[in-house]
């Protein structure tokens, strides 16, 4: 029987091709995707996007994928409306994410950046005026507690912060579940943690950043257009707000001049909170198994993978 062909859109973690390759015909497509032919499976991570033209023009598909968690570069409904399943790798970056999270968090707060800077520019007077404070005491707003946002809760709760949180959705006990605006009036940080749909595409504008307590941080590690860039600008123009961190933009890699880069107050980061090394690898194993899983009807452990480095078992 034939190896069923697996269009790449992106690299995958090498060990996770060597699975691959196992059952599979991996064909990468990095530059851009073949205009047609007979393709079994599709595989993405965050850029490479999977639209229904492209689904029409890969005769016989039977799994789209995406080593990640969010499913923005996908279109859902064309799948859905194809029959095809679509499959990712849920929770697999929630450690990862958080971290990054509480990393901006403290950088912001404690002005790590600017301070860090000054030194490596000779200024070590930089010391002598007081730009910073502890996050211990502070109140911590998380909008939407999914299992990254409940991960950051958890870590700042350990860390001496407050916490709340808005989601309309979720509920979770161990913290105090507050409306919108309280979550706006109260909280010292708010960190966003949504997914993007219709229903949140420029949910955080203008409108609730006026709201916020004069001199709070905004940090977003969910998805870029969730938030008002040109309203971020402008609160902190007029020093409302205290301070931004991302690691995802409205636009990627954002032009050459995209204001907040220059901004002492803002921090972003390539959108690279969940790209550490075994992260990295472990979505794509987990995602890569499931695709074969699905198109050769075999059954595997994935925690025995995960734990092994060389993959002899599967080569």
């Amino acid at each position: 029987m034939d190896k069923p062909r697996v269009l790449l859109l992106e690299t995958l973690h090498e060990e996770a091709y060597k699975f691959l390759s196992r059952f599979c015909l991996p064909e990468p497509h990095y530059q851009a995707p073949p205009t047609g032919g007979k393709f079994d499976a599709i595989i993405t991570r965050g850029k490479g996007r999977i639209t229904a033209s492209l689904m029409d023009h890969c005769e016989g598909l039977r799994v789209i994928a995406r080593c990640g968690v969010g499913l923005d570069n996908i279109d859902v409904e064309a799948a859905s409306a194809r029959q095809i399943p679509v499959i990712n790798a849920p929770g697999v970056n929630t450690q990862t994410v958080a971290e990054h999270t509480i990393t901006l968090i403290l950088m912001l707060v404690r002005n790590m950046y600017n301070s860090v800077a000054a030194v490596k520019n000779n200024h070590w007077d930089y010391r002598n005026g007081i730009v910073s404070d502890e996050i211990t005491g502070k109140t911590l707003g998380i909008a939407g507690m999914g299992n990254i946002g409940r991960k950051v809760a958890q870590i700042a709760k350990v860390l001496g912060m407050e916490i709340i949180y808005f989601d309309p959705w979720t509920s979770a006990e161990e913290f105090r579940k507050v409306s919108l605006d309280d979550l706006l009036n109260t909280a010292d940080v708010i960190s966003l943690h949504l997914p993007l749909t219709e229903n949140t595409r420029g949910f955080f504008g203008k409108n609730q950043i006026t709201r916020m307590k004069p001199g709070a941080f905004l940090v977003n590690t969910s998805r870029g257009e969730i938030v008002d860039h040109e309203a971020v600008e402008e609160s902190l123009a007029a020093g409302h707000l205290g301070g931004f961190a991302a690691d995802v933009l409205p636009q990627e890699p954002p032009p050459p001049d995209y204001a907040l880069l220059n901004h002492p107050n803002v921090l972003i980061t390539p959108h690279s909170a969940s790209l550490t090394a075994s992260t990295y690898r472990q979505m794509c194993l987990l995602t890569v198994q499931n695709v074969v899983g699905l198109l050769t009807h075999t059954s595997f452990n994935i925690q025995s993978i995960f734990n092994r480095h060389d993959l002899l078992k599967y080569q």
